[in-house]
């Protein structure tokens, strides 16, 4: 998905969110924001929104020597997000499709983004989640994929939404590699926020080789591309994923929730939507 140009405010934000989470100067904020106008006026019309946000989130370690300036915010929406396992469980336990049911838990947690907003409200969400209508509805293709394959590669987005994928994870009925970012980004999670959550305990855990938000190929390691290329099945969470593999040729099942105006416009649907979208390519093997 390419950048539009309501993007650039919501890229300035983040800049100026970051350099304050950095503890950075009223000097070193200023530097950050003018280099962030700067690196706007370079940028390749053909970007994805996640390659200018690496660029970004770069600029403040560099400028501040803050190897993580969202280590602090990990920790908390882990532990919030923990606090709501015994809700979750018997969000499962009432389940009427356990299936639909979780991937509506792993779409929940996506509310925990950083980058589209600074704060969020788990109860009020997984309440809304779980009896929103799908924006897209594309659950009779992952039905149908989960019955062909024999593995799934589970693409990680932000952590404390880690544990709500658990639930998800524990309900495919499938081996899973749950992939993580390879250093911090953002909020994003690394094989540090996954263990947290307990992943290891339900799923091989590998990482993308590198330290950028979504899955841009061209910057991920040899291994997770031979992991992606080999996958009969990708699940791929949140809108940096959605942006930088909507135009992959490749079995990919998109859950998000699309907080930004402009993904919702790019996918067809209201702001807050629920979406659960398979890719052209999975629909062409799985969609009949």
């Amino acid at each position: 998905m390419r950048i539009y140009l309501d993007c650039w405010p919501c890229f300035l934000r983040q800049a100026l969110s970051a350099a304050r989470r950095a503890g950075a100067s009223d000097e070193q904020q200023r530097e950050v924001l003018l280099d962030t106008l700067e690196q706007l006026k370079t940028l390749a019309r053909e970007a994805t929104p996640p390659e200018m946000g690496n660029r970004i989130h770069r600029r403040v370690r560099e400028i501040t020597g803050h190897r993580d300036p969202y280590s602090d915010a990990k920790q908390e929406a882990t532990a919030a997000a923990l606090a709501m396992v015994p809700r979750l469980e018997t969000a499962m336990q009432e389940a009427a499709d356990p299936l639909e049911t979780a991937a509506r838990i792993a779409i929940t947690g996506n509310i925990i983004d950083y980058g589209a907003a600074e704060t969020f409200d788990l109860e009020a969400t997984l309440e809304r989640v779980l009896q929103a209508p799908f924006g897209i509805d594309g659950m009779p293709v992952l039905r149908r994929a989960l019955e062909r394959v024999d593995r799934v590669l589970y693409l990680a987005d932000n952590a404390g939404e880690t544990v709500f994928d658990r639930v998800l994870i524990q309900a495919l009925g499938r081996p899973v590699t749950y992939v993580v970012k390879g250093g911090p980004v953002l909020n994003d999670a690394t094989l540090e926020e996954a263990r947290e959550a307990g992943i290891q305990e339900v799923a091989e855990i590998a990482d993308t080789g590198c330290d950028a938000m979504g899955a841009p190929l061209a910057l991920c390691s040899p291994a997770f591309r031979e992991r992606f290329e080999g996958a009969g099945l990708i699940i791929a969470k949140g809108q940096a994923n959605y942006e930088t593999l909507s135009d992959a040729d490749a079995p990919v099942f998109f859950l998000l929730q699309a907080k930004c105006g402009v993904i919702a416009d790019d996918l067809g649907v209201e702001t807050g939507a629920v979406v659960a979208k398979a890719s052209s390519h999975l629909e062409a093997r799985f969609g009949r």
